[in-house]
């Protein structure tokens, strides 16, 4: 407005300048009284404009990003804003001269004046300030506003709810400890998600028209166990059609089909997944039952579809025979009238909608199928979690959506990105992957935004309460919201001002080793048995080391499951204590001479050597530390798990399976129960390492003497040793099988 407002003086000066007399002596121009007056009018009314500017500043100062935090600081409010105060006066004085004032002469005095009081009052006396007075002694004045800052950051972000406990390291594991553990045990993740993709492309696509996107992380009761599982869906991939035309890719190949689901940590006797959900059509563990496997909204890129046309839709292939469906859903919008085809024809920029006679009044045009996308169509004042997570319950495919309200106008909170200063997750969105249909569940009708969106939306939102159970227990805490408090907690854990100015205590999130890299460790889902409940919890998980060093100092964990969802705890470890960090036991494991000399010998055999994402797991008051290794085939992209590398109270030990590593680190256990973890068994890993050490050894002299017959030109010797290095490589592949 005071933009307008100044365009309009301008103009009007310059109208009047048109009309005016040019003095001579001076080369000014002399302007009429009329035209005076009226200038005089406008310049108040652009003063008043800027008056009521000054006092919404008041208010904005608390969301300063200068100073040494974010918010207001001490010459903010010692400075700007008695400023802000004294020039709003001012303005309003100035404004009602220049309005009601009758002596023009005036005019020029008055704009001197607010001017210079604003110079001296908004630039000049906050900058001497600053400078003079308190850069010199910061955390004096400014120690009042980082606890602002501390105080409110926590708030926005729900770092005031995280409860503190101690968590003592006693190492006092054993195979009792072990047994009694069995449900945290048997549900350690062995499997990472980025080789479990792989295999899910290679063994379970089965037609090149399929594709797995991601892969989620869940939990479902199965067989009477709670089990922590790893879940995709089949979805089409319309690049890879082998007839790319307009009926294939809108009217048969249709939607997605199926999925798989597997053990986080059960491996077959190749060194796959074992599966509780895989196959076209789908074959299940009991527990687990899927009655209409068809996916028509999911996280494939957003094309639209026309569903039950005269054209059959191509369902799955069944003894070489394709099996075709109608669509029988209510999603999409029926194509019911010459003017609603004429309407999507120009939508989508295609006439054969208009003039195709394979379309008929029941026929379903389905758009926005992304359920990203989606979403953000029906409620785009929302943020989305970047990744929404599928589920199987009542014989049917549902992804969940977590949502986010979020404002970047919380006083004295420190922001995150373009994120605003305030998060919470309030709203989780179920889609129904058959109909499209969305679901926004409340989860937070206490939090302000939410209450405001409820009002205001009551036809959209659904209170928490009415969410049926078959759906809340799989909701889990979202990744992302817990990424963005982990990086705040680093920080925001010091909440004695004194310390959070020096910085005396900053945490780090670690580094671990992955095929390779090292990359910073992702918050992993986890079982877990808190003290108030006893009983494994599904929970998402992350340990800190200090900023400087590579020490465990802490973990965090945020509770999914139950009347406990949302509930965060962070651990601290007493400062006495040296626990060891994920980086320090990478350290360890690439300093160990046995996995090291296995490593190579996997990769001169023309193998890719995958180390997995390492993840700490509390036990008691225990910590294990289990890595795995995965071997992939130059030829054929498979990745199998081989290797499984524990950690314990110092010690690193590799074993052929979860069950032996843990032996060789704790002593001999027995299960529970009669379930175990399919894996190789072999002998004792002592044995196991003292074989592989000899074989690696000698592939090793042997692949150097290649190397020399190479050199020398001696293709005879070379093929020799080429044939004895085989030898060694069958043999460790005989200790191993």
């Amino acid at each position: 407005m005071t933009g307008a407002l100044l365009v309009l003086i301008l103009v009007t000066a310059g109208f009047y300048a048109t009309g005016s007399t040019l003095q001579p002596d001076n080369f000014t121009f002399r302007f009429s009284p009329r035209g005076l007056r009226h200038i005089s009018v406008l310049a108040g009314l652009f003063i008043l404009v800027r008056a009521w500017g000054y006092r919404l500043a008041m208010y904005e100062l608390l969301n300063s990003p200068v100073g040494i935090v974010y918010g207001a600081g001490y010459t903010d409010v010692y400075a700007t804003l008695p400023g802000l105060k004294i020039l709003f006066v001012i303005a309003i004085i100035a404004a009602l001269i220049l309005i009601l004032g009758k002596n023009v002469k005036v005019f020029a005095g008055v704009l001197l004046a607010w001017a210079g009081s604003s110079l001296i009052l908004l630039q000049a006396y906050p900058l001497l300030l600053q400078r003079f007075r308190v850069d010199p002694n910061e955390l004096e004045f400014e120690k009042e506003f980082i606890g602002h800052n501390i105080e409110m950051t926590r708030v926005a972000y729900g770092l005031d709810a995280v409860k503190e406990k101690n968590f003592v390291i006693e190492n006092t594991l054993d195979s009792d400890a072990l047994k009694k553990n069995w449900d945290i045990i048997s549900n350690i993740r062995l499997w990472d998600y980025r080789p479990k993709l792989s295999v899910f492309r290679e063994l379970q696509e089965l037609r090149p028209y399929y594709n797995f996107l991601e892969v989620d992380v869940d939990r479902y009761e199965i067989d009477g166990d709670y089990r922590q599982v790893m879940i995709s869906a089949r979805e089409i991939n319309k690049d890879k059609l082998p007839s790319r035309t307009w009926i294939n890719e809108k009217l048969v190949y249709t939607h997605g089909y199926g999925g798989v689901m597997t053990s986080v940590s059960e491996v077959s006797s190749e060194g796959g997944p074992e599966y509780f959900m895989k196959d076209i059509p789908p074959e299940t563990v009991s527990g687990l039952k899927i009655d209409n496997p068809a996916i028509y909204y999911g996280e494939s890129r957003d094309e639209y579809v026309i569903a039950n046309s005269r054209v059959k839709e191509f369902d799955y292939v069944h003894e070489d025979e394709n099996v075709f469906v109608h669509y029988e859903g209510k999603g999409g919008v029926p194509l019911n009238g010459f003017f609603r085809k004429v309407f999507y024809a120009l939508r989508f920029g295609e006439f054969k909608i208009l003039l195709s006679e394979d379309l008929k009044p029941e026929s379903r045009i389905m758009y926005y199928r992304n359920i990203r996308e989606r979403v953000r169509k029906v409620a785009p004042f929302l943020i989305y979690d970047s990744d929404p997570y599928l589920i199987l319950e009542k014989g049917q495919f549902f992804w969940i959506q977590d949502a986010y309200t979020f404002t970047n106008r919380f006083p004295y909170s420190e922001p995150v990105g373009n994120l605003g200063n305030y998060f919470r997750n309030s709203v989780k969105v179920v889609i129904d992957a058959y109909n499209g249909d969305m679901k926004f569940y409340l989860m937070e009708t206490d939090e302000p935004l939410s209450a405001a969106l409820s009002a205001i939306y009551s036809d959209l939102f659904i209170p928490a309460a009415e969410m049926p159970d078959y759906i809340r227990r799989h909701i889990r805490y979202p990744e992302d919201l817990f990424k963005i408090q982990a990086d705040l907690l680093r920080t925001y854990h010091m909440r004695d001002p004194v310390v959070f100015y020096n910085k005396e205590d900053l945490w780090d999130i670690p580094y671990e080793h992955y095929s390779g890299r090292t990359i910073l460790m992702e918050p992993y889902y986890a079982f877990y048995c808190f003290e108030d409940t006893g009983d494994p919890e599904f929970v998402l998980m992350l340990p800190f080391t200090p900023t400087t060093r590579n020490n465990m100092i802490s973990w965090l964990a945020a509770r999914s499951d139950g009347d406990y969802y949302g509930e965060m705890i962070l651990y601290r470890f007493p400062p006495d204590q040296l626990v060891y960090g994920p980086h320090q036991i990478e350290s360890e494991i690439d300093s160990d001479d046995a996995i090291s000399q296995l490593v190579t010998l996997w990769s001169q055999s023309g193998s890719r050597v995958i180390r997995g994402n390492l993840i700490v797991i509390p036990v008691e008051n225990s910590l294990l530390y289990i890595e795995p290794l995965y071997i992939e085939a130059e030829a054929v992209r498979i990745p199998r798990l081989r290797r499984i590398i524990a950690s314990y109270n110092g010690r690193i030990v590799m074993g052929a399976t979860l069950k032996s590593a843990l032996t060789e680190l704790i002593g001999e256990y027995a299960t529970s129960s009669d379930r175990r973890i399919k894996m190789l068994e072999t002998g004792k890993e002592d044995t196991l390492a003292r074989g592989l050490r000899e074989l690696a050894g000698q592939a090793s002299e042997v692949y150097e003497e290649m190397l020399k017959n190479q050199r020398a030109g001696d293709w005879a010797a070379y093929g020799e040793k080429l044939a004895e290095l085989e030898k060694i490589i069958l043999k460790m592949k005989e200790s191993t099988d």
